[in-house]
């Protein structure tokens, strides 16, 4: 039985630490934020819901460091703990970049709410590019695990046809990464039909893929 306790990734106190400065910079910003903080975009790019200036200082680090915290556990929950050291370089890496650009984007929000006036939709589908192409990039180095990657009921079913969904999806991934990127050149509302759309046509696919690989497997 795998011992569960050596599955936990370590805790990089560094990165808490960086974190926990987002509170300090909360502190210190606090007076010169407005009493309503933008919080939601729409389609067009345009401000549609919004929080209060507490609400934005506390929620959004408490929000990263829980996070954070929760990837680093994931290991110990899931019921394959053993696989996450197979591919552990890249979970830490997923969960590296993940922080950061989470932590890019509170940042953002933050300039953009003292006044600082840029595209926030650019940013995100640009950070979710990145996500996108790292993820993509490295999919095939994924072990079976019921948290992170393709999780279908074929795929958690079946090894094979884990390895061979994401071996498969891995450059389609990357594919589609590099069209969110990309989608920050052209105005929003297309930007994120384009980017939305490839991003649910290659995630069908792949649920198709292995339900159609499963079924073929078995009737061998």
């Amino acid at each position: 039985m795998a011992d569960k306790t050596k599955s936990r990734l370590p805790i990089n106190w560094f990165v808490v630490a960086l974190i926990l400065s987002l509170y300090v910079l909360g502190y210190f910003l606090y007076p010169h934020l407005p009493e309503q903080v933008p919080s939601h975009w729409n389609m067009a790019g345009e401000v549609d819901g919004y929080s209060s200036r507490t609400f934005h200082i506390l929620f959004f680090p408490s929000l990263i460091l829980f996070l954070y915290l929760v990837m680093s556990f994931a290991p110990v929950l899931d019921p394959r703990p053993e696989s996450y050291r197979k591919f552990q370089g890249v979970y830490e890496g997923f969960r590296y970049l993940m922080i950061g650009l989470l932590m890019l984007l509170y940042m953002a929000t933050t300039l953009y709410a003292l006044g600082y006036t840029f595209s926030i939709g650019k940013i995100v589908r640009f950070a979710i590019g990145l996500l996108l192409v790292f993820t993509g990039n490295y999919f095939g180095k994924i072990r079976h695990n019921y948290t992170f990657g393709i999780k279908t009921p074929w795929t958690l079913a079946s090894e094979e046809v884990w390895n061979k969904t994401h071996r498969m999806s891995g450059p389609l991934w990357v594919v589609v990464g590099f069209i969110w990127m990309i989608s920050v050149l052209i105005a929003e509302k297309l930007a994120f039909a384009i980017s939305m759309g490839s991003l649910m046509i290659v995630s069908i696919y792949g649920c198709v893929y292995s339900y159609i690989l499963f079924q073929r497997l078995k009737n061998q």
